[in-house]
């Protein structure tokens, strides 16, 4: 079985964008409560473009099931106050809850948490406990710049952040680390907020003690890392100057990076640097990059052939593809279990 670990409902009708930009209008005109709701989409009009591209892509690819979040860049936790991102939060998981339960073989959801700059991450316990127990999200989205660039929160590291582990421990879930929208103009959203803040969660991991209070607390960083695997001895350099514990010893039980490397050199180093066992294949399709690579003629996320082409055993490509992914999703395994898979 291929799992995606990282997906995205990029392809969510154009009038949920359309209603995002109202409701911040209308925060920003005064109206600070009592959110207008988004109405109901019928089926047609949720699922067209969903079928149309990444369920049609999944099949052209070879993907047989994606964990299934709501836009990361639409997250948008510095906009308005702490009511409206719970309301957003709601609405966007709401949809993902929507398509998951119309394609369960095709997608298991994933959930946004409301996150506000300066608000504790307790107040997101609520809607991830909701979301897991009731509705079988098997993760969560974690921002740990909820300001959007420009980092006001404190590490994700730090006791703040405490209640919320503590909760993804109980209920054993994994969080993939996952930055909104850049609202600082020296950071382009996808380009370098993105990678920016997979480098500078593992760097604040590296420092820490967090997994010795949390054990088996685990994280995902996207997008291949960020700069993590292209400059491993830097980190691993940095820990020893530091007199932190080896990486292997101190990091690599709870922290797991994605595939979302969009050529094959990054993918081969990702694989030779990074132990197997802590890559999950993924490819954000449809997301960050949309197009062909003219060097191959094939789409540049298109991160099923990067694996493929590997020199890898057959037990090492299964975790990669499968493996890793039923392990650090404890509750994705146990779904697939229970649907005979």
């Amino acid at each position: 079985m291929i799992i995606d670990c990282h997906g995205h409902f990029t392809t969510a009708p154009k009038e949920l964008r359309e209603y995002r930009t109202g409701q911040i209008a209308a925060f920003e005109a005064g109206q600070t409560s009592n959110f207008a709701e988004l109405r109901e989409f019928s089926d047609d009009e949720l699922f067209g473009e969903l079928k149309n591209q990444q369920m049609k892509l999944q099949a052209e690819r070879g993907i047989d099931l994606a964990l299934f979040s709501p836009i990361a860049g639409l997250m948008g936790h510095h906009f308005g106050n702490e009511a409206m991102s719970r309301h957003w939060t709601r609405t966007c998981n709401d949809l993902i809850h929507r398509v998951c339960t119309a394609f369960p073989n095709n997608f298991v959801p994933v959930a946004q948490l409301p996150q506000s700059p300066g608000v504790n991450p307790a107040n997101c316990i609520e809607e991830l406990e909701f979301r897991v127990k009731e509705q079988g999200f098997v993760a969560c989205n974690l921002n740990p710049d909820p300001s959007d660039g420009y980092w006001t929160d404190p590490p994700i590291t730090d006791r703040w952040w405490y209640p919320l582990y503590e909760k993804l421990v109980e209920l054993d879930v994994p969080a993939m680390i996952h930055v909104s929208g850049s609202c600082n103009p020296n950071f382009h959203g996808t380009g370098a907020h993105y990678i920016n803040g997979d480098t500078t969660v593992f760097m604040q991991l590296l420092l820490s003690d967090l997994f010795r209070d949390f054990p088996t607390l685990r994280f995902v960083i996207p997008h291949g890392g960020g700069a993590v695997p292209y400059h491993w001895g830097r980190y691993r350099g940095l820990a020893q100057d530091n007199g932190r514990p080896p990486l292997a010893e101190a990091l690599m039980d709870n922290v797991f990076f994605d595939t979302c490397v969009y050529h094959q050199p990054g993918i081969n180093l990702l694989t030779e640097v990074i132990p197997v066992k802590n890559v999950l294949f993924g490819s954000e399709m449809v997301g960050a990059v949309k197009s062909v690579d003219p060097e191959t003629g094939h789409y540049f996320d298109d991160t099923k052939r990067y694996i493929d082409a590997l020199d890898i055993s057959d037990a090492d490509r299964h975790a990669l593809f499968e493996g890793n992914a039923r392990r650090v999703y404890p509750r994705l395994d146990a779904r697939l279990n229970a649907m005979g898979k």
